[in-house]
């Protein structure tokens, strides 16, 4: 009982903690050249080079230098938990600007950051964008690969030294 109590306190101060630090610094960063759109654009490859990071397959499988042991997987996980943590770093960034639920407006902790709407779109929009582009090129990539495969398997069978052993006799 006392850890959930004390973890929900940490939990919640990280939270608070992070929405006053962004409510604080985000008119300075929507003032630098550019604007929110570039701060929009910046926090949209962060989130897209955390996921990135976060999916890689480098991350899932020990490397072949025998670092499979337990402080490898440990290590694995922890840096799979760091990209994932900077993936979602930018979304709590940019909602933590838009104005408090079932909150007032004049109120200082509630109050629209002003800069925050152009920044979430463009957020999203880069994030959509590079996104799908980066996984059509993955997935064109993938298709190439199984094509040339496919090819080399039927150039093998046409020599006859695709077969199964059975098959040869």
């Amino acid at each position: 009982m006392l850890f959930v109590v004390v973890g929900a306190a940490v939990l919640v101060g990280v939270f608070g903690g992070a929405r006053w630090a962004a409510r604080e610094s985000a008119p300075a960063q929507y003032e630098l050249p550019g604007g929110a759109w570039s701060v929009g654009g910046v926090l949209g490859l962060v989130t897209l080079l955390g996921w990135g990071g976060a999916v890689s397959g480098r991350l899932t499988s020990p490397a072949a230098n025998g670092s499979g042991k337990a402080s490898g997987v440990v290590l694995r996980g922890v840096a799979r938990g760091a990209c994932c943590m900077v993936a979602l770093a930018p979304v709590l960034f940019l909602l933590s600007g838009l104005q408090g639920r079932n909150c007032r407006s004049y109120e200082e902790g509630c109050a629209y950051v002003p800069g925050t709407g152009p920044a979430l779109v463009v957020y999203v929009g880069c994030v959509a964008g590079v996104g799908w582009l980066a996984h059509r090129r993955r997935r064109t990539a993938l298709e190439t690969r199984r094509a040339r495969e496919r090819e080399r398997l039927r150039k093998l069978r046409r020599k006859g030294k695709g077969r199964s052993r059975g098959a040869r006799r």
